[in-house]
């Protein structure tokens, strides 16, 4: 295919795939359960955190967190004592551990103290979202925590994809009209967004010629980007539907 027919055919596949009925199963339902600004974004940055592995087991997990937080996880976060607290390390998901959990909590409840909440803390005016994940991360970490918690958060400025807040930050940026992302971030622009790069976006991407780095991380994330910007510069991490979709559902 030359580009205008991938253009077609992926656009075909956004418009399949870019439905409700395709999230039922995936992590982005759980925030769908809430209605406050602050709780979707909480439940999303913890599900997503969390996105790795086994699908039904993400999506137990996710449900799990948000009992331990009482299905509140905004007043949780910024009112939750000791004792409830303390519930958080009895969590486990592979290696996002209770202490990991407990962590998180605090370094929210910070984050909305301090630094008026999640959105302001990934605001950048950049053309990409590289800075604002590697400022987000060194506001995250500010409070006194264990290193071995640093991993759950990773920085594009030091090579990593970061794939979940990537997808994170699909899930707040990306209008919500299709009934699937929020757009609930005002702050930041649907073309700053890059596609998550998982397994099989990555897979699909190669077969296509979308990439030819064999690395999963951020200069293959760039290298991607430089194709479904051109295709979409508005809204280029729409391609991730279709990418994953063609992956997940049609084992392309």
């Amino acid at each position: 295919m030359d580009q205008a027919q991938l253009k077609e055919f992926l656009d075909e596949k956004v418009a399949l795939y870019l439905q409700p009925k395709f999230i039922t199963e995936d992590p982005i339902s759980i925030p769908h359960s809430f209605d406050k600004k602050e709780d979707i974004e909480i439940s999303a940055f913890l599900c997503a955190t969390i996105a790795w592995g086994r699908r039904p087991m993400i999506m137990k997990n996710g449900h799990r967190m948000m009992e331990i937080m009482e299905q509140s996880p905004y007043d949780f976060v910024m009112n939750a004592g000791v004792k409830e607290i303390k519930n958080t390390l009895n969590f486990c998901h592979r290696t996002f551990q209770g202490i990991d959990f407990q962590t998180f909590i605090l370094a929210l409840r910070n984050i909305y103290q301090n630094h008026q909440g999640l959105e302001s803390c990934f605001s950048t005016n950049k053309e990409d979202m590289s800075e604002g994940i590697s400022n987000f991360k060194k506001l995250f970490f500010s409070i006194e925590h264990s290193v071995r918690t640093e991993k759950h958060i990773s920085d594009p400025l030091k090579g990593s994809a970061s794939k979940r807040l990537i997808m994170f930050l699909r899930w707040m940026v990306r209008t919500n009209k299709e009934g699937v992302d929020f757009g609930i971030w005002k702050s930041l622009k649907p073309k700053q967004l890059s596609c998550p790069l998982d397994v099989h976006t990555a897979n699909v991407g190669r077969k296509l010629g979308l990439i030819k780095r064999k690395a999963n991380d951020w200069k293959t994330v760039k290298e991607l980007d430089v194709h479904l910007r051109s295709f979409c510069p508005e809204d280029p991490a729409k391609y991730d539907f279709a990418l994953f979709g063609l992956g997940v559902y049609e084992k392309f």
